[in-house]
């Protein structure tokens, strides 16, 4: 799998797993949203994606 498409998937899964604990437990779960919206917005303009840089450095330990 591609690390774009890994980045998506992870991000994805941010996403619905802060909306099920929203849903279940507290408001505040919808920061993540918020954290994860604003990272996905600044990465599109900077072409800086912290989870590619952490990606990257797990595929050469491998």
């Amino acid at each position: 799998m591609k690390t774009e498409n890994k980045i998506r998937a992870v991000a994805g899964s941010f996403v619905l797993l802060s909306l099920c604990l929203f849903y279940f437990h507290s408001i505040y779960w919808l920061f993540l949203n918020v954290f994860v919206g604003f990272n996905l917005l600044q990465s599109s303009f900077t072409n800086f994606c912290p989870l590619e840089k952490i990606l990257q450095k797990f595929e050469k330990k491998n």
